[in-house]
């Protein structure tokens, strides 16, 4: 966890109950206000390696880019749009020309903490959550065979926490040339807290339990984030867990004025 004032990180992965090796890779770095988690799928320890690749060539990208970031409103989205679109080139060309690598692909969720606003980034089925006042609120909406029923209306959430669907995602990177990524931003506040997690978190330990262990635990966010997996393995933990952490204790505005002022004058 690092010990920059305005934001406090911290970031742990488990292997869980049932899997013999984890696919899952998270990493966090609050100098630049990274956080970023992947949930890899396909072959052996060919989901490792997407999600691997994908978390370590996203953060080296971004640590690099954006002390440069040209000052236009947009320049932070088309760089993650930028970063993202080759990532997924580099892992789909992997999974084609190394048969063990065959089918390959993961998911990827991303927060970027930029100018006292949240740039989140995702695809598939990996989860950013927001805790607010005492609300926690879901910022991504999953990519998933499930989710397109419940919008539908062929299933109801209850229903849909049953369903053997409930893990086949819709959209994942590395799977095909080109992937669609969905890309938010949101006004960031001191006291604010934010989850990043794979569904090996959510599948397995409910929305309340896990608001309780950010609002209970939030001054400690290691031992919050242990908590979580703690309460995963107890359930069964049927797949792997990973878990970012953010709190916000600061403002963090870019130095500088030009950039900040238009970045402000387009989403403020």
């Amino acid at each position: 966890m690092s010990l920059r004032p305005e934001l406090e990180m911290t970031s742990i992965t488990d292997t869980g109950q049932a899997r013999s090796q984890n696919e899952d890779f998270v990493a966090v770095d609050a100098v630049h206000g990274l956080a970023i988690l992947a949930d890899g799928m396909g072959g052996y320890n060919a989901g490792e390696i997407a999600s691997g690749m994908t978390v370590t060539l996203l953060m080296q990208g971004l640590k690099a880019r954006l002390p440069e970031l040209a000052p236009e409103p947009n320049a932070l989205e088309m760089l993650v749009r930028e970063l993202v679109a080759t990532v997924n080139a580099a892992v789909y060309d992997t999974a084609r020309t190394r048969p063990q690598c065959a089918g390959m692909g993961t998911t990827l969720v991303l927060a970027v903490f930029h100018d006292n606003r949240l740039l989140a980034a995702h695809i598939g089925d990996s989860r950013l959550y927001r805790l607010r006042s005492g609300q926690l609120t879901q910022l991504t909406r999953d990519h998933s065979l499930v989710q397109e029923q419940i919008d539908s209306g062929m299933l109801s959430q209850e229903e849909a926490n049953w369903s053997s669907n409930k893990n086949l995602v819709t959209r994942a990177l590395g799977v095909d040339p080109e992937v669609p990524l969905d890309v938010n931003v949101y006004d960031a506040v001191p006291n604010d807290m934010y989850l990043l997690c794979s569904d090996g978190l959510t599948d397995m330990v409910t929305l309340s339990d896990i608001q309780a262990a950010m609002e209970l635990m939030g001054g400690n966010l290691p031992l919050a984030a242990h908590e979580m997996v703690k309460l995963a393995n107890e359930q069964g933990g049927r797949d792997n867990i990973s878990v970012a952490l953010v709190k916000v204790c600061k403002p963090f505005p870019v130095q500088g004025g030009l950039l900040q002022s238009l970045w402000s004058r387009t989403f403020g």
